[in-house]
């Protein structure tokens, strides 16, 4: 059963990289019983959101697979720029009414759903942002309030909101998680461990 959305908060997936460092088809390498993008798809779908956005650009095969599985599909064309092309291009589908962002990355199938609502809910009650934690080391998913859009939308080359959250102090809501998840990602096929981590 899905969870009750939180009004106007939407989960965004960045999958728009080309995973070069991983050899190409990263999101669409083997991982458990599917692919490696469905660990953030699964962790997106079951966060109190409106909807799950897939942020895609390299690989064709990852924006049919996300679709496939119900996500709309936004397309950063200039995905080569870095991650702030894929987030821009996140923000700018969004409908206009959008009260905040859940932020995921494609290549972080292990985040604990514990960490999800509470997220959501930190900026629904006001939060300019809301991040995990776990052992003192800020992790993802990020939830973002509607106030930093326009900052968000203003970021240039391969960097993503961490400089801006960081910039925020103490008006972000840390999120203690119960395990490594939020801070497990995928780089290399070495780093393709299922059981790395239990969820």
């Amino acid at each position: 059963m899905s969870p009750k959305p939180v009004d106007q908060v939407y989960a965004l997936v960045l999958a728009a990289g080309s995973g070069s460092r991983f050899g190409g088809g990263k999101l669409m390498a083997s991982w458990r019983s599917g692919v490696l993008l469905d660990g953030a798809l699964d962790a997106a779908f079951a966060a109190p959101v409106e909807s799950v956005i897939v942020v895609v650009g390299a690989d064709p095969a990852a924006a049919a697979h996300a679709e496939a599985r119900g996500a709309r599909i936004a397309l950063a064309a200039d995905h080569a720029q870095g991650l702030s092309a894929s987030l821009k291009a996140g923000i700018a589908a969004l409908p206009a009414d959008a009260a905040g962002v859940l932020v995921f990355l494609g290549d972080m199938p292990l985040v604990p759903r514990a960490v999800l609502a509470p997220l959501v809910q930190a900026i629904a009650a006001g939060a300019p942002a809301a991040v995990p934690v776990f052992e003192g080391k800020v992790g993802n998913p990020a939830a973002l309030s509607a106030r930093l859009f326009p900052d968000l939308l203003a970021l240039q080359g391969d960097r993503g909101a961490r400089a801006l959250i960081e910039g925020l102090g103490q008006a972000v809501v840390r999120i203690p998680a119960p395990d490594a998840g939020v801070l497990y990602d995928v780089d290399f096929p070495d780093d393709l461990q299922p059981d790395v981590l239990s969820t």
